[in-house]
């Protein structure tokens, strides 16, 4: 069993901000799948259904992003998930627009969703980076995480998230060199 968290902040103020880019992924990969309707559990919106033969719990946590973590251990420990087979998709500061990235376990590079998850579960949970890029002369970042994606990032960010969506299968049934290797395949044929 896999649990598939999208970091975000919840009520529509935040819709379509670049720090709710998880939240966004996570749709996708509940209306690809046919996932059932989200309902209220874990300080959470949650859904089930099946990726690859593979029962898969989607998880959007309710608690503002810097308690995510409140979140993510009551439902990983309710369905017993180990660390290993979390998947947390988040945006990503560090990384370009347009850009995704892979990895199991590491830093947070500041982002503070991670750092609450990581004093509840450990660091060795797969962590889907989505670039948003840094913001750009005197912007700061918070204004920057909290403002909604323009026009053309939306854009982008809708291809990565499809990209997402098309290849989570290869990661919950091969490993993240086959995810990864997937989307960069995908990206050449484009």
């Amino acid at each position: 069993m896999f649990l598939v968290v999208g970091l975000g902040n919840p009520g529509s103020e935040y819709k379509n901000t670049r720090h709710n880019a998880g939240f966004m992924a996570v749709d996708e990969i509940i209306h690809r799948y046919n996932f059932s309707k989200e309902s209220k559990k874990f300080d959470g919106l949650l859904s089930d259904g099946k990726i690859a033969s593979e029962k898969t719990i989607v998880l959007k946590p309710q608690t503002y992003m810097n308690l995510s973590g409140n979140s993510v251990i009551k439902a990983a420990s309710f369905y017993k998930i180990h660390p290993n087979n979390i998947i947390v998709i988040h945006d990503d500061l560090d990384l370009e627009a347009g850009k995704i990235k892979i990895k199991l376990g590491g830093g947070t590079g500041g982002h503070n969703g991670l750092k609450n998850i990581d004093s509840h579960i450990g660091k060795e949970y797969i962590r889907i980076r989505i670039g948003i890029g840094r913001p750009q002369g005197e912007e700061k970042v918070v204004g920057h995480v909290l403002n909604k994606f323009s026009k053309k990032e939306m854009a982008i960010l809708e291809e990565m998230i499809g990209l997402i969506a098309n290849n989570i299968d290869v990661l919950i049934t091969q490993d993240i060199a086959a995810f990864s290797n997937k989307i960069g395949l995908e990206r050449i044929k484009k």
